[in-house]
């Protein structure tokens, strides 16, 4: 798995490329939005459009880390999942859960703090 993040004025835009599971992808998205929970005071949008697949481990930290964002009162949202994993965020209800976008100007644009 790859990790590349930039930012956007008040939003830090993660882009995920290949495949987030148990053991060290999902270690490394932990560190990263962990990294960005304690040091920065901004909105986090995690760009899914080139992940290949993300099991219960790699959900499971992204449920984690958006009620931790919630709590501090910031916005963490997902950009443009695959079908794939869309489907699995619809089969488990967590489309329910997350704020998603399918374009990333206008996830930006109402993630700005």
């Amino acid at each position: 798995m790859e990790i590349e993040t930039n930012r956007e004025g008040q939003v830090t835009i993660v882009m995920l490329r290949g495949v987030v599971t148990l053991g060290e992808s999902a270690r490394e998205v932990s560190e990263l939005l962990g990294g960005l929970l304690e040091h920065d005071d901004g909105s986090v949008l995690v760009d899914l459009s080139a992940v290949d697949h993300v099991d219960s481990t790699g959900l499971g930290e992204l449920v984690g880390y958006l009620q931790r964002f919630s709590e501090q009162g910031r916005r963490m949202a997902l950009l443009s999942p695959p079908d794939r994993v869309r489907n699995l965020l619809r089969l488990t209800k967590l489309d329910e859960v997350f704020p998603t976008y399918h374009d990333r100007d206008e996830a930006v644009r109402s993630m700005q703090v």
